[in-house]
């Protein structure tokens, strides 16, 4: 009984079925959780939701801001869907679009299992929620997706404000807020505020700015995270974080972690892909 973790995929769907036939899964037993960014970029995104739609009930996603971002486009005029790229398209106009779009819908922003002593998300966690109270901020917004009037949010989805998550905060801009954290945050200030155009290596941030995992006086979690979404980062492991992204569709790797063994084990499939000329990696 095995449980793995795969970075972004981002419609990179070959390197995917590798992935997975390396690993060797027993379908009965065995259990898989993606962090996230399934689609966009890589040419496949049709075929790799399909996919792991396919796996059934032994899957687990953590919802990426690419994933969240295709869910809107879908609520928009059939001329303004046909103006995105092909990749998207596809998905878009596949005669199982309204199946695959409604499974989507119906995943997590976070995914915490005690059993493991890990919890998924794909970007980070606001520096100063304990791990109960991101939950109650994911539920939140989740069932908001899953609502008769969820139509609503993805009108307003996105946005650089706000970018300070807090509980004040009422309605669409703390969804809002709280999707920030979840699907696009990788370096914020002390008080959690995030720099959203900031997203090299460590080193490469502004003054002021820290990696969310790294920021001064922020809660210590009693559980262990792994994530993606920040390919320029690579794969990392300390302070409780382990981070997969391995910019599979920029040339790199597909990688998967063990998540039930007592030392992270890893498993990579190298891509043959070209990095991308002219792409902003978010």
């Amino acid at each position: 009984m095995a449980t793995w973790a795969i970075g972004d995929i981002q419609g990179c769907q070959d390197e995917l079925t590798r992935l997975i036939d390396k690993l060797r899964l027993d379908p009965v037993t065995d259990t898989l959780w993606f962090c996230g960014d399934l689609v966009n970029r890589g040419g496949q995104s049709l075929a790799v939701l399909r996919l792991i739609k396919s796996l059934g009930p032994k899957t687990v996603v953590a919802l990426g801001n690419h994933d969240l971002s295709l869910l809107a486009i879908a609520e928009r005029k059939r001329e303004d869907q046909q103006r995105v790229n092909p990749e998207l398209r596809e998905i878009l106009f596949a005669p199982d679009r309204d199946e695959i779009l409604a499974w989507l819908r119906q995943q997590n922003l976070l995914h915490v299992d005690r059993s493991l002593d890990f919890a998924m998300v794909h970007a980070g966690l606001f520096p100063r929620w304990t791990i109960e109270q991101a939950l109650e901020a994911a539920r939140e917004i989740e069932d908001k997706l899953r609502s008769e009037g969820y139509r609503r949010l993805m009108k307003q989805l996105f946005g650089n404000k706000p970018d300070l998550w807090t509980p004040k905060l009422r309605g669409i801009d703390r969804w809002r807020a709280g999707i920030n954290v979840f699907t696009r945050m990788r370096y914020c200030d002390v008080r959690g505020r995030i720099g959203f155009t900031d997203k090299g290596a460590p080193g490469t941030q502004r003054p002021g700015l820290y990696p969310w995992y790294e920021v001064p006086g922020q809660i210590r979690r009693d559980i262990r995270v792994v994530c993606g979404h920040w390919s320029t980062l690579g794969r990392f492991a300390g302070l409780g974080v382990h981070a997969i992204d391995t910019g599979c569709v920029w040339g790199g790797s597909l990688t998967a972690m063990r998540l039930d063994s007592e030392e992270p084990e890893y498993v990579s499939i190298k891509s043959d892909r070209k990095p991308l000329v002219g792409k902003e990696q978010d």
